[in-house]
């Protein structure tokens, strides 16, 4: 089987590629091919192992007039990597893709995944040379290099039990707050270990799902219900001092936090018969939560640097959400940006809520906080291969990056074949599955869709502007790096394979082709406007 999609990709890339390209394998194994495998879901994945896995490399600059491209797609490659050379004059090819870096937009902070308890806990599944094996892929510089991981504060419905770290009631000056074993045993580790492998600090930042019990109005983690009292009361500021307790424990291990957002979904928490944890916030009480209690906590705490997001829940509360809460002058100074997850994201065009929601409140970030493929009712759980989904990965993705959006992080790091351990059995996908009963995990068609971000787009990328010479069914985003390199990164959903140009008007023209379903980086050095 691996060797069938070898070949019908190689004779497709053939087909495709220019006469000035040729392949070349990435620098880390001496057999760094995807070993692939189906399951029946369109594509393959590639199964890595103590000892083996297919891996990128590391990515460096072509010479001058050069160019790389990488290229996945259904059919079965995985970032495979081709040299090529600028051309003088046009190819010829209808579609021209002109590069207008002097259209200047946002700059990009990164990309990244979840360490959630049940990522912990299908990592530590697996023997020691596999668990450094999935963290390399995620974290080195041989692997995707991912810079962001969300950390969620206490239980999630990824965790196998309900807890938060103040369950003793009336504990108002949190005299008891104390980490998890989930915290201390798995997380804490892991993530270690993932920015020992790091070339640069890893950007960490905490989501809520609940406040303790005795602290809210139904006196449950599950189900509709909020704090109890006031913005500026008791168990609001109780609940502030809950965040920077979390900071302080995590510091002890010497791990500290990039940013924060004020939790996770609160319209979950405003929802009759939620099926687990959640606290409920407006817009209105998150406004005035952050103006009195949580702002001024953390602005004279040890962590007054920590960025603090707002929202957290889904796109399409934009730019409401934000206009409520920024438009208060005290609540405002201390924000930062605006969290938002991936789902019911085609209810709304994105236009509406985050290019509107940039234009009104340029000064904060715009950040992609969780997203994960198999949650819809119609189409739930683990699909391994699955080529679709790889698909909405980079089409969101790229969406929400050409409306001024700085990063994106993906839902749970690793998971295993249901989907899980989820405790109410909320199960979903994930770019890595895990098989502990063979020592195996399996990097889904999503993994590379992430990588074709994460390992190119440095922090510092300027999105810049691109135009087309007709309309086009790829879906394009461009980027001048830190290095003053190009990166395009272009998606083909079509059954077609797409011819095409990019004109960089100082270099000339690189001559591309984008295979059916597929997606592409290509890489150049450029030279500054």
């Amino acid at each position: 089987l691996f060797i069938f999609y070898q070949q019908v990709d190689l004779k497709k890339e053939r087909k495709s590629s220019s006469s000035s390209a040729t392949k070349t394998r990435p620098s880390w194994n001496d057999s760094d091919d995807c070993q692939a495998r189906s399951f029946g879901h369109g594509s393959v994945v590639c199964v890595c192992n103590a000892t083996y896995c297919d891996s990128v490399g590391r990515t460096g600059l072509p010479d001058p007039g050069q160019f790389l491209s990488y290229v996945s797609s259904k059919t079965g490659s995985r970032l495979v990597k081709s040299q090529g050379q600028f051309q003088k004059n046009s190819t010829g090819a209808a579609l021209r893709i002109t590069l207008n870096p002097s259209q200047k937009y946002q700059r990009i902070k990164g990309f990244g995944g979840a360490m959630t308890d049940a990522a912990a806990m299908n990592i530590l599944s697996l023997s020691s040379g596999a668990q450094d094996q999935l963290l390399r892929q995620y974290f080195s510089p041989d692997g995707i290099e991912y810079r962001f991981v969300r950390v969620p504060m206490a239980s999630c419905d990824f965790s196998t039990r309900l807890y938060t770290y103040a369950d003793t009631p009336g504990d108002y000056d949190l005299q008891n707050f104390t980490l998890a074993e989930e915290d201390v045993h798995m997380k804490i580790p892991l993530l270690q270990r993932a920015q020992a492998l790091s070339a640069q600090p890893l950007n960490l930042f905490a989501s809520a799902w609940s406040a303790p019990a005795w602290l809210k109005t139904n006196g449950a983690l599950i189900g509709k219900g909020s704090l109890k009292g006031k913005p500026g009361g008791k168990e609001h500021k109780t609940w502030a001092q809950y965040y920077i307790r979390f900071l302080e424990e995590y510091g002890k291990y010497n791990l500290s936090f990039w940013g924060l957002t004020s939790g996770n979904e609160p319209t979950a928490g405003e929802m009759t018969n939620y099926s687990f944890q959640a606290l409920g916030f407006t817009p209105e009480t998150q406004r005035d939560w952050i103006a009195l209690d949580l702002g001024p906590r953390l602005h004279s705490s040890s962590f007054p640097q920590t960025r603090l997001m707002i929202l957290d829940d889904n796109r399409l509360l934009l730019p409401h959400w934000a206009k409520v809460v920024l438009s208060d002058v005290q609540a405002a100074r201390y924000v930062h940006g605006i969290g938002f997850h991936w789902y019911l994201n085609n209810i709304v065009p994105p236009g509406i809520t985050l290019t509107t929601t940039h234009h009104l409140y340029p000064e904060y970030f715009l950040f992609a906080t969780e997203a994960c493929a198999g949650w819809s009712p119609l189409d739930r759980g683990v699909r391994l291969g699955s080529w679709d989904r790889a698909e909405d990965y980079a089409h969101d993705i790229i969406q929400d990056l050409n409306n001024f959006v700085t990063g994106w992080t993906d839902w749970n790091l690793a998971l295993n074949q249901d989907g899980g351990p989820n405790w109410v059995k909320n199960f979903v996908d994930s770019p890595i599955i895990v098989d502990s009963s063979k020592d195996v995990f399996y990097k889904q068609p999503t993994f590379y869709s992430m990588a074709h971000f994460s390992k190119f787009l440095w922090e510092g990328s300027q999105r810049v502007g691109v135009s087309f010479s007709q309309h086009t069914s790829l879906e394009v985003s461009t980027y001048i790096r830190p290095d003053a390199s190009a990166v395009l990164v272009i998606l083909n959903r079509s059954e077609e394979e797409v011819q095409f140009e990019v004109w960089d008007q100082t270099l000339g023209f690189l001559p591309g082709s984008a295979p059916a379903h597929s997606i592409l980086t290509l890489l150049w050095t450029t030279y500054a406007p």
